[in-house]
């Protein structure tokens, strides 16, 4: 994979995401564990998905392997039509870096390094322009409704400000997709729901594709739909 015109992707109609029979393995013998066991889904360009499921269900191994950190013990993982089990580890890497953006529960930000210069991140491991990198950090703040928050470090921030500070590192690359673990999970009530309308007006004004993992049904109700895990398949009609 190319960065970054993704001229080796397919220019065909195909959908973003396709989980063919896809199975993960740890272990052997009486140690083996299957934590997914031919899992088939379909994610197209501009959806808002939730992925949930109880702990053990297979749904961090589904979410590991989409983000590239994992590969499939057999089946196919493809991306825009592309067989990602297929790529080198370099590969993998620039498919990270160029098509998807990541927001954790744990906001993972630097804590003594500004918001703008948190935002950046990205951009300097694409080796973009200083001026740009700053015009592009300064834009993604603006546009989850953190202008004027550029300098402060993220212990000057609440919860909510420091998950949009992340949101905003996610988007920054402008991804194709954006896969949220649990974004919600370490925020209360009222944050929770102002991060999800956030990542509802990115998926509808900016297009960008949306996997959200979340064990909450509240927080599950804003996507278009709802994939359900259990014993490391698909819960019937969760696709």
């Amino acid at each position: 994979m190319s960065p970054p015109d993704g001229s080796c992707l397919s220019d065909d109609p195909v959908p973003l995401i396709e989980f063919r029979q896809v199975a993960r393995i740890y272990g052997q013998g009486m140690a083996m564990m299957r934590a997914l066991d031919g899992v088939d889904f379909t994610i197209h360009e501009g959806e808002f998905v939730a992925v949930m499921g109880p702990s053990g269900s297979g749904k961090s191994t589904a979410m590991n392997i989409l983000g590239c950190l994992d590969t499939p013990s057999s089946g196919s993982y493809r991306f825009r039509g592309v067989p990602v089990e297929s790529l080198d580890r370099q590969q993998r890497a620039l498919l990270r870096r160029y098509y998807l953006g990541f927001v954790f529960q744990g906001f993972n930000l630097l804590n003594r390094t500004s918001a703008l210069e948190n935002v950046e991140l990205p951009l300097i491991y694409r080796h973009t322009p200083r001026s740009e990198r700053h015009a592009r950090a300064h834009q993604a703040l603006e546009r989850v409704g953190l202008a004027g928050w550029e300098r402060h470090t993220p212990g000057e921030l609440s919860g909510g400000q420091q998950q949009r500070v992340a949101i905003a590192r996610a988007i920054v690359t402008q991804p194709s997709l954006l896969l949220a673990d649990e974004p919600t999970g370490n925020l209360d009530t009222a944050r929770s729901h102002e991060i999800m309308e956030l990542l509802v007006e990115l998926n509808r004004d900016q297009g960008i594709t949306v996997l959200m993992v979340t064990h909450e049904p509240e927080m599950a109700a804003y996507a278009h739909r709802i994939i359900q895990f259990l014993d490391g398949r698909l819960k019937p009609h969760s696709e």
